[in-house]
């Protein structure tokens, strides 16, 4: 057994027993049971020896036989702003069918305020549904006749109704038409392009009351907990303006226990303005400093990233081609890279394409020479990096932070670049044998879902959420191997390697009981697991059946009262064919939505 000095004799607050317990721990030994004091573990190992540290007020909970892994970390999920917005989205995520997405955009358009909009942005791909199709606007139109409705996919094409096309006043004389990113079609409209997409959804008004905000921030963490995981690394995001759309996770980080610990990285907001951005952030911010009261590690600005410079932003949409930088991109990036070197910040940086990846390490090997940097760095995405910029990381000592983009597109991106090159994308297994630190994660919650069950059964089979054989089988990892990289490896991007991601004494006790055992169940079944009981520093922030009775807290209401997650919550998780409560509470109104045939218009993808 494995334990904390034991000069004090100390009692256990928390024990787990009757457990199968993944430790990932240096000796590679699994154990039975583990002991949780504050926000350490205490004691690891077999159940006679973890129970020596039991008292009269020691909390014992069987875990029933059930796979205990330490808890998920996602190394790039957004989740600010996922936080801010949660209350306002429809999500589609594991939604079975087209019919009942569009069912569910019914029943909300009938409950949505007048101001407002029915929104479903991202995390879904129309390769989940039975019908492996996009929503036209016509059935938009027939689902929402006097709502405004916009559907993101994955950054790359915005689906408009009519009354969102008027609400938002888009005409063919619009910048956005006028530069061929707009395509009207049954009085709605189709945005395409990646300017054009994050315009128009910049546009969708936020949570205006405070209130609202902070409890939209508090359902998103709990739904995250849902999933097993414990923290997360926000890569920045657009649209989420520092320190002001922060605060809602300050006031939470401040009074209370945060249920998720959370590292986040500033991202430049508005092009043209990057400079001087970085120059006010690198004088007036000082990363590493914890701002959560009662939670080790819980708050942490850690760096800044993902785009520093929005010209050097190669975007995310497979549907399009790759952009073509200017010469313009590197002086850019070079100003900012210097700036950030300078001052010795953690650095990340957004990049999918290959050719883009050799232009940033260009700028990189110059400035950190220059500077003499010696801080952690990374590359985001990287889907389509080759041996060469692999060799160039590993020797310039970054990491490579990797999400499961592709497992949305991957049949996008097989119909624009072909088979063979398809064949080649996500090279996990030749990153790893380079020996870079990799973390795993979504990139949530736009191009991705942020349930990372999904992410774990992409690095394992190379399949994407339509099953389609995406990845060569010589770059797919082992489930132990995947579990490493959604915890260890991920905790390497805000430098908690030493302190958590393991089961392990003196390490952050966090950690989550499996509804189904990883390890053992078939592929598929991976995308169906959710934790049953979820720990984050010894407190319980997460509880289902057969658990149930150790739930923490409920949270208030969700509010406003017309919040889609009041009636259909976050990720969708089909059951047996049962319905769910929203459809038997809406139920005329959704049979008459789902009688209607598809136009004549819907395309078969």
């Amino acid at each position: 057994m494995e334990t904390t000095s034991k000069q004090t004799a100390p009692t256990a607050d928390l024990i787990v027993v009757d457990a199968k317990v993944t430790t990932l721990a240096d000796n590679g030994r699994d154990a039975r049971a583990l002991a949780v004091k504050g926000e350490q573990f205490l004691a690891v190992g077999d159940e006679s020896e973890v129970m020596l540290f039991r008292s009269k007020d020691t909390r014992v909970i069987s875990a029933r036989g059930c796979r205990v892994i330490p808890g998920l970390n996602d190394s790039h999920l957004h989740a600010i702003r996922g936080a801010l917005l949660f209350n306002l989205e429809l999500r589609w995520d594991g939604v079975a069918s087209l019919k009942e997405g569009l069912a569910m955009i019914a029943a909300q358009a009938n409950r949505t305020p007048v101001d407002q909009w029915v929104r479903v942005m991202g995390g879904w791909t129309p390769f989940q549904f039975i019908e492996r199709r996009m929503p036209t606007v016509a059935e938009l139109n027939q689902a929402a006749p006097q709502t405004p409705v916009l559907v993101l996919f994955a950054y790359s094409e915005v689906l408009i109704n009519e009354a969102g096309l008027k609400r938002l006043g888009l005409k063919p004389s619009s910048d956005t038409a006028r530069d061929g990113g707009c395509e009207f079609v049954d009085d709605g409209a189709i945005v395409t392009g990646n300017v054009a997409v994050y315009a128009v959804i910049a546009k969708l008004p936020a949570l205006a009351n405070f209130d609202d905000r902070v409890n939209s921030t508090e359902n998103f963490l709990r739904e995250l907990t849902r999933f097993g995981i414990t923290s997360t690394v926000d890569a920045g995001e657009s649209a989420t303006a520092y320190p002001d759309d922060y605060k809602p996770l300050q006031l939470l980080a401040t009074n209370s226990r945060l249920p998720v610990r959370i590292s986040n990285f500033l991202f430049a907001q508005t092009s043209g303005t990057e400079r001087a951005f970085w120059e006010k952030w690198t004088k007036e911010a000082t990363p590493g400093v914890n701002r959560a009261a009662c939670r080790l590690g819980g708050y942490v600005l850690r760096g800044g990233g993902e785009v520093m410079v929005w010209k050097a932003h190669d975007y995310e949409n497979f549907m399009a081609p790759r952009p073509d930088w200017d010469a313009s991109v590197e002086d850019n990036l070079t100003q900012v890279v210097r700036q950030l070197a300078s001052h010795n910040w953690p650095i990340r940086m957004h990049a999918t394409y290959d050719e883009t990846i050799t232009r940033i390490l260009n700028v990189f090997e110059r400035v950190f020479k220059e500077t003499s940097y010696r801080n952690r760095w990374a590359i985001d995405h990287a889907e389509t990096i080759k041996a060469p910029n692999i060799a160039r990381i590993k020797a310039m000592g970054g990491g490579i932070a990797v999400q499961d983009r592709l497992a949305f597109t991957g049949e996008m991106f097989t119909e624009r670049y072909g088979a063979e090159a398809a064949a080649e994308v996500f090279p996990l297994r030749q990153i790893l044998d380079a020996g870079i630190p990799v973390g795993a994660g979504t990139d949530a919650t736009r191009p991705t879902s942020y349930n990372p069950w999904l992410s774990l059964y992409w690095m394992v089979t190379g399949k994407t959420i339509g099953r389609q054989q995406l990845v060569s089988k010589d770059n797919l990892v082992s489930r132990e191997e995947a579990l490493r990289l959604y915890t260890v490896g991920s905790a390497w991007f805000s430098g908690e390697e030493n302190v958590k991601g393991r089961v392990a004494p003196g390490k952050y006790a966090d950690f989550a009981i499996l509804s189904d055992d990883y390890f053992t169940v078939g592929d598929e079944d991976i995308r169906r697991i959710e934790s049953v009981l979820t720990v984050t520093g010894g407190d319980i922030v997460y509880a289902a059946q057969p658990f149930g009775e150790f739930a923490p807290k409920p949270i208030a209401p969700v509010s406003p009262v017309w919040s889609p997650v009041g009636l259909f919550g976050g990720y969708h998780q089909s059951v047996g064919g049962a319905s769910a409560p929203w459809e038997d509470a809406n139920a005329a109104l959704i049979r008459a939505t789902q009688q209607t045939a598809a136009p004549a218009s819907a395309v078969t993808l």
